[in-house]
């Protein structure tokens, strides 16, 4: 009933705000428009708000998960128009806050101290304010500028409510959708479940900014601000306050002569070195949490922020993506279609050649083209058409770097839209890969596994000595059948235990129906005999059923 409720609270709200004119507005549901006439809301509603702003608004009153699908879309100016953007950006950092009241409270109760007492000054100002949380200014007692992050009260309960949502509908969509299987909704939920809540531990995250400081720690490209671990508890993180511009405020950027093309090449790089080489990777990397350095504007700096989402992957993922994105640049299609097949992304009996072809249909027009000239909108619509026709699974695994790459490529859109990401890709992929498979590896492979080597070398001599014991005896042999013929049994056992659960069950339910038929022609009982053949019917039907319905889920 509370989930049923909250359905009923979001599609009131998308009314409220005429969302339905926006999607009614999109050519393909033209043939709707009746339905937009007949919403009431539609009648008495002001139209001084613009479409932009109705977005906005609607987003911001359905809360933190509805928010961060509309930071996303806040990158891409290639998929909406400027307007939506334009309001949308306002998601990043901009998100009404909650009282001050409320956020010195829960400082106040997770440091065990007054604020006064923690802090030497702490600003009453929001100074940004997103989905999960907001921050303000303060001072130390020992003189450093640091921010104080908050996270919202009652938030869990509030993602709690729309994960429910989300566990609903996916749950129909895996019984009822024939594409089910290959998009896993129920998995990619999970993930998402996942993600959120450990964003709300502020102390994970915390631990997360100092692991890719780590990374960064001599860096030219990155810098990653400190934290204080003495004031970081679940709710309350506290961490050092940077001086940089928004890297979404390009008249600013341009203003302090900030190369454009660097930073954006530098982005790509930073991207690029966090998946392959740290396999450690900001996840949320939109433009909110995003800054510049103002010094040294000839060879730029990026600043992070917020670091509750962060993303890494299994060695193999990352072997088959380095060298998916490898091929792809190379335009060796037939390649890409192949580690697709050993992956098992695809099928195992899909075709090559048939599977190439695709590729190159959907990828061929894009070489040679600066970003300014891809539409990565109709890439992903042919991308998606192309994995349903060749039975593609979706990676759960993958989808917050393929969330990050997106906000990559609309941040170098948007930075410098002459960049050619395949030029800045390439050769750093192609470096990455020498140094995984060359003799480099190897030696690295070694270093690394000598210690586990020197270990067990003493008892090397014994345990081959052992081994070919056994095999000179047969004992292996015997073994390896012992196994084999207790699993047989076992299998035999339960095929048994589900035969004898049918045979009764089938029983019960024959007498059941005999039991039932004859009572209509048996003589007229008095008293409570009259009710007893019914009785006994049901008493045998229902066991019947149930070990039908277990062997049946057994077999």
């Amino acid at each position: 009933m509370r989930t049923l409720f909250r359905l009923i609270v979001i599609n009131f709200t998308l009314a409220r705000f005429g969302l339905d004119q926006i999607i009614l507005s999109i050519h393909f549901f033209r043939p709707l428009r009746l339905l937009g006439l007949i919403n009431p809301f539609n009648w008495f509603r002001s139209s001084r708000l613009s479409q932009g702003e109705r977005l906005r608004l609607c987003i911001e009153s359905l809360g933190p998960i509805f928010i961060k699908f509309g930071q996303l879309l806040a990158t891409r100016r290639d998929l909406l128009p400027d307007d939506i953007v334009d309001e949308l950006e306002k998601l990043l950092d901009q998100v009404p806050p909650f009282p001050l009241i409320q956020a010195r409270a829960i400082v106040e109760q997770q440091l065990g101290m007054p604020i006064d007492q923690a802090f030497a000054s702490f600003d009453d100002d929001v100074m940004a304010s997103a989905s999960i949380a907001q921050v303000y200014r303060a001072q130390l007692n020992s003189g450093e500028d640091v921010v104080v992050k908050i996270v919202r009260p009652n938030i869990e309960q509030l993602i709690r409510q729309d994960i429910e949502v989300l566990n609903l509908l996916a749950g129909m969509a895996d019984r009822y959708w024939d594409e089910a299987k290959r998009v896993k909704p129920l998995q990619i939920v999970r993930e998402f479940e996942k993600t959120l809540f450990n964003e709300l531990d502020l102390v994970r995250e915390a631990a997360n900014a100092n692991e890719l400081r780590r990374h960064f720690e001599d860096s030219n490209d990155l810098y990653v601000p400190k934290v204080y671990w003495d004031y970081c508890r679940s709710r309350v993180m506290v961490i050092e306050r940077i001086d940089g511009i928004p890297v979404s405020d390009i008249e600013q950027l341009k203003a302090h002569n900030i190369d454009l093309e660097v930073l954006s090449r530098k982005g790509v790089e930073v991207f690029f070195t966090q998946v392959f080489i740290n396999n450690y990777f900001h996840a949320d990397m939109h433009p909110g949490n995003i800054f510049v350095s103002r010094e040294n504007p000839e060879d730029p700096k990026y600043i992070a922020i917020d670091f509750g989402i962060m993303g890494s992957l299994s060695t193999q993922d990352q072997r088959y993506l380095a060298e998916n994105f490898v091929a792809f640049f190379n335009r060796d299609y037939r390649r890409v279609a192949e580690l697709h097949v050993d992956s098992g992304w695809v099928d195992r009996d899909t075709r090559i050649d048939e599977f190439e072809a695709a590729i190159r249909t959907v990828c061929e027009p894009m070489f040679q083209r600066p970003l300014a000239e891809i539409s990565f909108g109709q890439l992903l619509l042919r991308l998606f058409q192309t994995a349903r026709t060749f039975n593609m699974e979706i990676q759960p695994q993958l989808l917050l770097l393929e969330k990050t790459f997106l906000h990559i490529e609309g941040l170098g859109r948007h930075l410098y839209p002459q960049l050619d990401l395949w030029d800045t890709a390439k050769p750093f992929l192609e470096r990455w890969l020498s140094d995984q498979l060359g003799i480099r590896a190897l030696i690295k492979g070694l270093k690394r596994n000598l210690p586990y080597i020197a270990e067990n070398l003493p008892d090397l001599p014994q345990l081959a000595f052992k081994t070919l014991q056994k095999i000179a005896n047969d004992e292996l042999r015997i073994e390896w059948e012992s196994k084999e013929v207790e699993s047989l049994r076992q299998e035999m056992r339960q095929a048994n235990q589900r035969s004898i659960r049918a045979i009764v069950g089938t029983g019960f339910v024959i007498s059941a129906s005999i039991i039932a038929a004859l009572d209509g022609l048996a003589p007229v009982m008095v008293g409570s005999g009259q009710f007893l053949m019914p009785l006994v019917s049901w008493v045998l039907l229902i066991p019947g059923l149930y070990l039908l319905l277990r062997s049946w889920r057994e077999d």
